[in-house]
């Protein structure tokens, strides 16, 4: 399947110095689902209408303010015939929602994540949640505060957290937008008066006073078309994965994104490796990134890794021009999941730490298998005395 009859022309073109404001108020009237962002007519970028109303910049702020800073790749420009999987796979590479479409060199419209998964809607349903789902999410307690799951949506990556009370059920979640919502919100009473100072203590206040709840929850053996369905409906990125007989107990997520990168899984010889953020590789290629994971699997070859995913991250911390990286490598093997996670200047050396930690966690996981296998053996030999 290509995206010529998934595309759409439902767009508006802007110049990189319209009013935020302007744009704004365009979507919040019913307009189009994405704008084009020229500069002096040449193609610059493509926003999505979600990150147009969910930003924070200003209304008297310039568009440009939500393009892509200019030494990273803009999104990803996708031929009109493209394949659905490979549309999925640019989409995930450049953690975009929404790209131009070009036909014969032209603009032609754009292709959003959405349009993608409402296509194949109905294909789904021969995968399970358990499937692609990403399983032991971090987590938050109710009186945690909004400065603690600041640090863990950076540290990890990731872009919501589910929220546990006293007794360690699910009680909430709170994602980036909440937490930008909160912040702005806050910080627009606290500038006069005598709550000058008040924004300090912001981070102190608690998750629970900012969480989303009742939460939305789907099961492991749930197919993945009545998720995504509920993901489209409501107009959620993510689902919080439980048991079928507890609901108040998070084992872990389900976005979108999982979903669009089950699409791009092939049956390929060669190892699977999705790495979303690609324009941030530096003095690393994606070839040697390969090659390091596929390394990492053939030292424990009883664990079969079905695809590997790499996502790089950017903070604004630099050390002699070069950028501080949050690197977080998943693998999904035929035992669970493994990741490793790290930080370093460059995504060469964060790629690195992540790596060191991710060979230490499958070793860990191997030799719990281990454990357990001899436990079984020994337990059996026991039942024969």
């Amino acid at each position: 399947m290509n995206i010529a009859d998934i595309a759409t022309q439902d767009y508006i073109e802007v110049d990189v110095g319209t009013r935020m404001g302007k744009v704004r108020s365009t979507f919040e009237n019913g307009g189009p689902k994405g704008i084009i962002v020229k500069n002096d007519g040449e193609y610059e970028g493509v926003i999505s209408e979600r990150e147009v109303l969910q930003s924070h910049v200003e209304d008297d702020a310039k568009v440009a303010a939500l393009i892509k800073p200019s030494r990273n790749d803009p999104s990803p420009q996708v031929d009109r015939e493209e394949d659905v999987r490979e549309t999925a796979r640019l989409l995930i590479e450049s953690n975009s929602k929404v790209a131009p479409v070009f036909e014969n060199g032209d603009l032609w419209g754009v292709i959003s994540d959405d349009a993608i998964l409402e296509a194949v809607l109905e294909n789904l349903d021969t995968l399970t949640v358990e499937d692609v789902y990403t399983a032991d999410p971090v987590t938050l307690q109710e009186d945690d505060g909004v400065g603690k799951a600041i640090n863990h949506l950076r540290e990890h990556g990731i872009s919501r957290l589910p929220i546990l009370n006293e007794n360690g059920y699910l009680s909430g979640v709170v994602t980036t937008h909440d937490i930008a919502d909160f912040v702005i919100r806050k910080n627009e009473t606290t500038t006069t008066g005598d709550r000058v100072g008040d924004s300090q203590r912001l981070l102190d206040v608690p998750v629970y006073d900012i969480m989303n709840s009742p939460v939305e929850t789907t099961t492991l053996d749930a197919s993945v078309e009545t998720a995504v369905e509920t993901m489209l409906d409501q107009d959620f990125a993510g689902l919080m994965v439980t048991p079928e007989d507890d609901d108040r107990v998070v084992i872990g997520v389900l976005t979108k994104t999982d979903v669009l990168r089950a699409l791009t899984f092939t049956e390929e010889e060669r190892m699977d490796v999705q790495i979303t953020n690609v324009s941030l590789l530096d003095t690393i290629s994606r070839e040697s990134v390969h090659e390091s994971i596929e390394e990492v699997s053939d030292k424990y070859a009883d664990m079969q890794v079905l695809h590997a995913h790499v996502r790089f991250k950017e903070h604004k911390e630099k050390l002699r021009g070069t950028p501080l990286i949050h690197c977080q490598i998943r693998l999904r093997t035929n035992k669970g999941q493994v990741a490793g996670t790290g930080e370093g200047y460059g995504a060469e050396n964060a790629f690195r730490v992540a790596l060191e930690k991710l060979e230490r966690n499958v070793l860990e996981v191997k030799g719990v298998t281990s454990d357990e296998e001899y436990r079984g053996q020994l337990l059996r030999k026991l039942n024969e005395l």
